[in-house]
C-alpha cells in the first residue's frame, strides 16, 4: 500500500503515517494538503494521512475544508498521535543566543507559553512544517536560528536540542485521518463524520436535524462549524457521532437528518482510535 503524508520525512504527519502502514508499505512525501487529496483521486497513493484537529489549537482547516468543498474521498481511520516539541538550533548553539524561532503556525501557537517565557525578545516564522523549520535552522547554520519540530527531526538533519517538552501541555496530541475511495467496515465500536446544512432563517432547523440523533439514543461526540464561504453568515456543520452508517439504527436516522437538511454529506464510517490503555 502507498501512503501519501505532509512531508518531508520529520514529522508529526510522517509518525502519523507510520503508525498506518504495515511491513512493505511505502510512504511517499507531499508538501501541501490538496497535493495529498490529489494523489489518493490519482491513484498515486492507495490513502491520504491529514491532520484534522489538535488538542491545544482545535480543528485544522484546511483538511476541514477540502472535505467539504474539494474532494469525496471518505475517512477510513484516524489516529491519534501524541504531540511533543523539541527547540532544535545548530550543534553547539545556546538556547540565549536564539534570536529567530521558526516552525508551522500550529506548533508556534502549541509552544506559546515556553516562547513567551523563555524566548520573550525572538521573532517567530512561519515554516510549512516542523521537520522543514528544523532543518532550515541547522543547514543554515546560523546559532541565532531555532526550529520547533520533532526529537527525530532533529537527529535526522544534525540539529542540537537545545530544549523538549516546550509544548504548553502535556496532553498535546493531534488527530489525524487516513483518506481513501471508501471508508472502513463495520467493527462494531466505529464513529461516523458527516457535514449538514439547515435550512435558514427558519427558527430550531439545526435543533430539528440534530433531535434525530437524541430520539434515538445516538451520542453525538462533535460538533462545530464551518462558513459555507458563498455567504456571510451560513454555515455547515460539522458532526461526529458514535456508530457506523450500516448500523440499522443509525442509517435509519441518516435517512431522517438527510431528509431535513439543505446539504447532506457522510465523510465515511471508521473505527474509533484507541490508545495503549485501551480508551477511546
Amino acid at each position: 500500500m502507498k501512503i501519501a503524508y505532509l512531508g518531508p520525512a520529520g514529522t508529526f504527519s510522517e509518525e502519523a503515517a507510520h503508525r498506518c502502514a504495515s511491513d512493505g508499505d511505502e510512504l511517499i512525501p507531499f508538501s501541501t494538503f490538496p497535493a495529498l487529496v490529489s494523489a489518493v483521486e490519482t491513484s498515486v497513493a492507495d490513502i491520504a494521512v491529514l491532520p484534522i484537529e489538535n488538542s491545544l489549537e482545535g480543528s485544522v482547516s484546511t483538511t476541514l475544508d477540502l472535505l467539504i468543498h474539494e474532494t469525496r474521498l471518505q475517512i477510513q481511520r484516524e489516529i491519534v498521535v501524541p504531540v511533543h516539541h523539541c527547540l532544535v538550533g545548530v550543534p553547539g548553539a545556546s538556547i540565549t543566543a536564539i534570536e529567530h524561532v521558526h516552525s508551522h503556525p500550529q506548533a508556534l501557537g502549541q509552544c506559546r507559553r515556553f516562547l513567551e517565557r523563555v524566548l520573550p525578545e525572538a521573532h517567530e516564522h512561519a515554516s510549512l512544517s516542523t521537520a522543514l523549520a528544523v532543518r532550515e535552522a541547522v543547514e543554515g547554520g546560523d546559532p541565532t536560528r531555532a526550529g520547533i519540530g520533532t526529537a527525530r527531526a532533529a537527529e535526522r538533519f544534525g540539529g542540537e536540542i537545545l530544549a523538549q517538552n516546550i509544548e504548553d501541555f502535556s496532553n498535546n496530541a493531534t488527530r489525524f485521518v487516513a483518506l481513501a475511495e471508501r471508508d472502513h467496515e463495520p467493527t462494531g465500536r466505529d464513529k461516523t463524520s458527516m457535514a449538514i446544512s439547515v435550512p435558514q432563517n427558519v427558527p430550531g432547523s439545526l435543533y430539528n436535524v440534530l433531535d434525530e440523533l437524541a430520539a434515538d439514543g445516538i451520542q453525538m461526540t462533535k460538533l462545530e462549524s464551518r462558513p459555507n464561504k458563498n455567504v456571510l453568515g451560513q454555515y455547515y456543520f460539522l458532526v461526529d457521532i458514535e456508530g457506523h452508517r450500516l448500523d440499522n439504527q443509525i442509517s435509519a436516522a441518516l435517512e431522517r437528518i438527510r431528509a431535513k437538511a439543505d446539504h447532506f454529506h457522510v465523510w465515511g464510517s471508521y473505527p474509533q482510535f484507541v490508545d495503549d490503555n485501551g480508551s477511546a
